[in-house]
């Protein structure tokens, strides 16, 4: 006789916040024969161990964001959602950042040190990487081409897991786990926009499942999602204090300071002798006294020419009054974004084919295309930059002594100019995304196995609109024998261009022709492309009995190849692109890995764990990594547990292949300073050049955590875990200040000052890519979850807390020097100049019934200490005319946004849901110190943005 049986999910009871996340439940099937038969979990894989499981909670913290965490944040990506959780820290990158290296992807860094140090996975398995690399160096997962809607949950993994994934993992692990063997149809739509009626957002996803492998012996699932986010400019938040202004002056700065890297008093100011700003109309220097006067001033000293048409007036509505004249715009406000535009395409499709009771064949095919397009300032045309030949200085830029926009006409005169005719320069980025795998499941001997075959390859360009030739600049404003020379040997365009020409700028940029800007400024390009291809196995069993269970085992091996190639931006390749740095590099490398781990139920309170994992790089040579766990429950309520884990990172192409990295930094020139050129004294825009290093050790860490849970009822539980990791052998760019100091600079002599001495401005640093020594990291997380049963119709609040407390972030260089940036706006090197804050928070608060679900959820940003680091013997790192510390106290405050969604089930098919974010329309508070944004810290964004409102409708068919 056929026995019959019911399924039904059990939730685990064990299943805590540390484990689960803040309402999770780990959901297992279990079959009741007759209805009489004792229940047997079904066990699970967790991330951060190959070994399944009946028990969620393992020795490592995991989070867990489940699918309904998702929703109810009414976050509109998994990045965007990502990065709004406490353990996301320094160093992560942010869609709205458009204008860096790694422009139209997102990153998430965990324990702050940086993207490249989080692992990021897709149903346990890696994918390839972004195309460019964050900051030129850190190669990174973008988290955009996750399938929203096809998400079933994400498991984070606090620690160390190399010995389990190999590179990457030092930090952690986010493993996003897509959905299978769903059956139905789901469409979903929504749509919002800012209170200022900007930045619409829409999206429309279809989930398509059909076939049951318990009965057909097959699943599909189809999933397909199409965004669209329109941009915000800063122009359009003037209202919103300090957001997206660079003109300090109402709020006490001047001329001299900086706010974002960008002068204080605004775009073109004249600051001292020798030294000017690019003006929408031109600052000419006196080629006696070396003085620059703006071209609208008729009171310029020794001008030959007037041009009235360029009365500052006529370009600029803001208020003048730079220490020295010029003609003041706010650039970034006027032509800089908040947000950039994107169009998304995301498909995921899954199949698994029942071949045989103990056999299951499966295929996974994510496709992911993506269009963003950002805007910035017009370019100057004095930028100087770099490229592995070494520093091109602009800082000759001038106006020839027959232009007929030289006021000093008949002299060759320097010029700063602001090419607002050009427009502003702008990116159009392409990317696209594919992941394909096909693999094989089942049993064999009392063995379960999982091997399968994966191909990812990311593809990107990037076209860009408003940037300088440097030949044809120079020889359209100074037509000498040698300009021209250089220009026709560049530029074809420039050579069909009638003899002597001229760019004619500002109040008569009318009289160039399209041809002339077609040469000055042509479309240029670059390219990459990243490829990662693996075969995998892995076979876990049980075997022998313990006091406590059965000893697991698991043992795996990987082969894999990874490629990348990252062109450079045509004309980078000899510093022909006026302000704009040169990141170009190749490399390929096969690895191979084996790894093996054990659970051991010592007695039904202890559990042991280890494994360790060997792996080969065909580029570097050999890692081993082990690591250790330990669980005791010495009750059912309280669980104390443990790991020990070493890890490590290998060098990426950026850093060890060919090619190199000419980019922007900043940096005080103490030499000039100590002349008493107060210019000098502030961190000013300089070129860095750096060369991959093909003799780079890998970065290496030890993880330690500690923690507790403690789960007083059914309905309340809390976790704290302290954890500590030290890095060693970080890979960096050597230290400008470094460089400086050994005299590895280029200057341009012809921006001394009369002052005697002054060896002209530094025009650009020449640092290496080096194994710093160490980087110490320390704090600890605390995750509380508590249900309260309303009276009957009522129904029921669940709360939640995620804090993560960072007390320390030490970095420790090779001559012993050590800065800890913890709580402070350091370090730019890893946070992207976001600061490092010390504490983050999230608390949410979910109210049901019926029919009915309302969530809130507040995020909190702790202050940050406006200082390159703690104890920083130069003070505050921003001051106001007065020369009191900027922002007041030094400190740059804490930010607090508060979400609020509802939904609401109008049939037993249809829900209807809507979402404010930034309810109380919080707005950033003041960041002069960062580049990533205009005024405020980009981790802040939905305080630049304001208030947000989003309505949308699911239906399952």
């Amino acid at each position: 006789m056929k026995q019959s049986f019911i399924f039904r999910q059990t939730v685990l009871t064990r299943c805590v916040l540390a484990a689960c996340g803040a309402s999770a439940a780990v959901l297992a099937v279990q079959p009741v024969f007759a209805q009489t038969a004792a229940p047997a979990l079904q066990r699970v894989e967790i991330t951060g161990s190959n070994i399944k499981r009946t028990d969620a909670e393992t020795a490592s913290p995991v989070q867990v964001v489940t699918r309904e965490e998702i929703e109810r944040s009414g976050k509109g990506s998994v990045a965007e959602l990502l990065q709004s959780l406490a353990v996301d820290n320094q160093g992560s990158v942010p869609m709205t950042f458009g204008n860096g290296f790694a422009k139209g992807a997102s990153g998430i860094s965990l324990r702050g040190l940086g993207v490249a140090s989080t692992l990021v996975l897709i149903n346990g398995r890696r994918i390839a990487p972004y195309g460019a690399a964050d900051d030129g160096q850190k190669v990174f997962a973008d988290l955009n081409v996750i399938p929203t809607e096809g998400v079933e949950r994400i498991e984070i993994l606090k620690d160390g897991a190399s010995a389990i994934y190999g590179s990457d993992a030092v930090a952690g692990v986010v493993n996003i786990i897509l959905r299978k063997d769903f059956k139905g149809t789901v469409a979903k739509a929504n749509i919002g926009q800012s209170r200022y009626g900007d930045g619409r957002e829409t999206r429309a996803s279809i989930t398509h499942g059909f076939g049951n492998l318990d009965e057909d012996k097959f699943n599909v699932l189809l999933n397909f999602e199409l965004g669209k986010t329109n941009e915000i400019y800063n122009r359009d938040r003037a209202g919103r204090d300090q957001v997206g202004k660079s003109d300090g002056r109402a709020i006490g700065f001047d001329a001299n300071g900086t706010i974002g890297g960008v002068s204080a008093g605004g775009t073109g100011s004249i600051t001292t002798n020798n030294a000017a700003g690019s003006a929408i109309n031109g600052n000419v220097r006196n080629p006696t006294t070396n003085d620059y006067y703006n071209r609208g001033n008729p009171a310029g000293l020794g001008f030959t020419r007037q041009f009235p048409g360029a009365n500052c007036a006529n370009f600029s509505s803001i208020p003048q009054g730079g220490d020295k004249g010029g003609c003041l715009i706010d650039g970034p406000q006027q032509f800089g974004q908040i947000q950039p535009s994107q169009e998304t395409l995301n498909f995921f499709g899954r199949g698994a084919k029942q071949i045989s009771t103990d056999m299951q064949a499966y295929t996974e095919l994510n496709i992911y295309s993506s269009k963003s397009n950002s805007s910035t300032t017009p370019s100057g045309i004095s930028g100087s930059v770099g490229y592995p030949g070494g520093p091109v200085s602009n800082a000759g830029a001038a106006l020839g002594g027959a232009h007929p926009d030289n006021p000093y006409f008949g002299t060759t005169a320097r010029l700063r100019y602001l090419a607002g005719d050009v427009g502003p320069r702008v990116s159009n980025s392409q990317s696209d995304f594919n992941r394909f795998v096909l693999g094989l499941k089942g049993t064999v001997a009392d063995w379960d196995y999982d091997t399968a075959f994966l191909y990812s390859s990311s593809k990107g360009s990037n076209a860009r609109t408003g940037y300088l030739q440097r030949d044809v600049t120079f020889a359209l404003l100074n037509p000498t024998a040698a300009n021209v020379a250089a220009a026709k040997a560049g530029s074809a365009a420039y050579a069909a261009l009638p003899a002597g020409s001229f760019w004619r700028i500002a109040e008569n940029a009318g009289l160039s022709s399209t041809a002339l800007y077609a040469a000055l400024s042509p479309t240029i390009y670059d390219t990459s492309k990243t490829t990662t291809t693996q075969v995998d196995f892995k076979a876990t069993r049980e075997f022998g009995q313990l006091e406590g269970g059965k000893i697991g085992v698991a043992v795996g091996a990987e082969l894999r190849k990874e490629g990348v190639e990252l062109t450079p931006t045509t004309g980078t390749e000899r510093g022909n692109i006026i302000g704009l740095g040169y990141s170009a590099y190749k490399g390929d490398r096969n690895v191979a890995g084996v790894y093996g781990e054990a659970l051991f139920p010592v007695t039904k309170t202890v559990e042991l764990s280890a494994a360790i994992r060997g792996d080969r790089y065909s580029d570097y040579g050999s890692s081993v990594t082990p690591k250790l766990g330990a669980k005791w429950t010495p009750a059912k309520e309280l669980v104390l547990r443990g790991t020990y884990a070493e890890g490590f990172r290998a060098p990426s192409a950026a850093e060890n292949g060919v090619g190199g990295l000419a980019a922007f930094s900043t940096a005080v020139d103490p030499l000039r300073c100590s002349l008493g050129i107060q210019a000098a004294c502030a961190a000013g825009t300089i070129a860095s050049i750096t060369s991959g290093n093909p003799n780079l050790k890998p970065e290496k860490s030890k993880n330690l955590t500690l923690g507790v849970v403690w789960e007083p009822t059914t309905k309340s539980s809390v976790s704290v875990d302290v954890w500590q990791i030290i890095r060693r052998d970080e890979i960096n760019q050597g230290l400008a200040s470094v460089a400086i100091a050994k005299g590895r600079v280029a200057r341009d002599p012809s921006t001394a000052t009369a002052i005697p001495g002054d060896p002209g401005a530094i025009t650009a640093v020449l640092v290496d890519y080096v194994n710093s020594a160490q980087t110490t990291v320390r704090g600890f997380d605390v995750d509380a979850r508590h249900r309260i049963d309303l009276s009957e119709g009522y129904g029921k609040l669940t709360f939640d807390a995620k804090w993560t407390h960072l007390s320390k972030w030490l970095r420790t260089e090779t001559d012993g020097t050590s800065f800890d940036y913890a709580g402070t706006h350091g370090n730019c090197d890893t946070s992207n100049c976001m600061g490092t804050p010390a504490d983050r928070l999230n608390f949410g608060t979910t109210w049901e019934q019926g029919n009915w679900r309302v969530s809130g959820i507040v995020s909190y940003r702790g202050a940050l200490t406006n200082t390159k680091f703690k104890d920083d013997p130069v003070g505050c790192a921003s001051h106001l005319a007065n020369g009191s510390d900027a922002p007041s106290g030094c400190k740059v405050g804490s930010f607090t946004s508060v979400d609020l969604t509802l939904r609401y089930k109008a049939t037993p098919k249809t829900e209807v849901f809507g979402t404010i974010r930034n309810l109380f329309d919080k707005t950033a508070p003041f960041d002069p110190l960062t580049y990533g944004a205009v005024g405020y810290n980009p981790a802040d964004y939905v305080g630049a943005v304001g208030r947000y409102f989003s309505v949308g409708v699911r239906h399952q068919f």
